[in-house]
């Protein structure tokens, strides 16, 4: 179970499925698209699951990331390790059970890491269909 990393009592919310969908919903609030959350801890041993979102531009990417870094330092939650804010073209937040991975849509349309995990269990984190992305989901299954 996920210990909080900032020293402050943690709300309940600790553990990494319930953390990564909370990640999940506060992407889709900054109109996040292509949200996947990928259950990839039967497939590596490192971390548990990887979420997936995509912002259209690089303004989008940045609202997307302070998000989901606000939600989750609610919870007493600070990422272990951030990549890629220089740029914002991907931006990696490692939360140690679960990393988020936001994309720019280029990047992520390159990358295809749903492709490269696509063994990995899609988890429902109850989001509507907009940001659960209908091409997303279509082309996890498809692989």
């Amino acid at each position: 179970m996920m210990e909080p990393t900032d020293g402050k009592e943690p709300s309940g919310v600790t553990e990494p499925t319930t953390l990564a969908i909370l990640a999940a919903r506060a992407a889709a609030e900054k109109q996040g698209r292509d949200i996947l959350i990928l259950d990839v801890g039967a497939l590596i041993s490192i971390v548990d699951h990887f979420v997936l979102v995509s912002g259209a531009t690089d303004r989008q990417v940045k609202a997307i990331v302070d998000a989901i870094e606000d939600a989750l330092r609610s919870e007493g939650f600070r990422p272990l390790r951030r990549e890629g804010e220089n740029a914002l073209r991907w931006v990696l937040l490692d939360y140690g059970d679960f990393v988020v991975h936001v994309f720019h849509a280029e990047e992520r349309a390159y990358y295809e890491l749903e492709r490269l995990w696509k063994d990995a269990p899609i988890i429902d984190a109850g989001l509507d269909d907009e940001s659960s992305a209908p091409d997303a989901a279509a082309n996890a299954s498809q692989r």
